[in-house]
């Protein structure tokens, strides 16, 4: 079995397959967010039973990463855009593979927006991280959405389908979609796709009960897991709040 291979199967739970990726990333684009302010003492309190991976940019992975578990996965995250930029749904490579090997990665990430004026670079940049990573063994994730001047409804059922099948059709090893909430036409989106597809948890939800409903049909349309980060690290427990999901994901 190929490098690259190896370490996606590290990304899943050997007891459940499933994973929970706990996504850190979102300094970059949001600024001081609340539940970011002490990620030190977060790392450490999280069991490697319920979290497979960790993301985090260059950054924080090269002065936080030695608190991830070494049997957790750290993922670094290569692209970046603020919501203050012109357009806000640009997101531009500033990370290398280089660097995040040195860093310790045991996967990157890319996330891309299609659907917009610069859809021809984003996808570029996934193509390009591919091919670099795979050269040298390491996964690539890829968050893919529908998000621009050109989307009307970004969780439209169609449209979601379209991301997960992208992120397949360039080569990713994981590919993390939102949830389109209609969930025949998902599971036939997952079922299509030859690589395992995880949905992203987005905005931190008023009601977390209702959250976890959602986890639940999603896990059920054949979801290989979920990459959540506001629903937790947001929620006044956070570590609760992930035992409550991983009992969903982890079954």
């Amino acid at each position: 079995m190929e490098g690259c291979k190896r370490r996606v199967r590290r990304l899943f739970s050997a007891r459940s397959d499933k994973t929970i990726l706990l996504p850190l990333d979102h300094g970059v684009t949001e600024g001081l967010l609340p539940g970011l302010e002490d990620m030190k003492t977060l790392l450490q309190q999280l069991d490697p039973k319920l979290v497979q991976g960790v993301i985090l940019h260059k950054g924080l992975a090269r002065e936080l990463g030695s608190f991830v578990d070494t049997r957790q996965n750290l993922i670094v995250h290569l692209s970046a855009g603020t919501r203050h930029g012109l357009p806000p749904y640009n997101r531009s490579l500033v990370c290398s593979i280089q660097e995040a090997l040195r860093i310790g990665a045991d996967a990157v990430s890319v996330h891309i927006n299609i659907g917009n004026d610069l859809e021809d670079r984003m996808l570029s940049d996934l193509g390009m991280v591919v091919d670099e990573a795979h050269q040298l063994g390491i996964p690539v994730l890829a968050a893919v959405f529908a998000r621009g001047g050109q989307i009307v409804n970004e969780l439209d059922p169609t449209l979601v389908a379209h991301c997960i099948r992208l992120g397949a059709e360039l080569g990713a090893d994981i590919v993390i979609v939102p949830f389109s909430g209609e969930t025949d036409s998902f599971a036939r989106a997952i079922a299509a796709c030859p690589v395992p597809v995880l949905i992203a948890g987005g905005p931190r939800q008023p009601g977390f009960k209702n959250f976890l409903q959602m986890i639940k049909q999603v896990m059920d349309t054949g979801a290989k897991g979920v990459s959540i980060g506001r629903n937790i690290f947001q929620h006044p427990e956070p570590i609760k709040a992930l035992e409550m999901i991983a009992e969903i994901v982890h079954v």
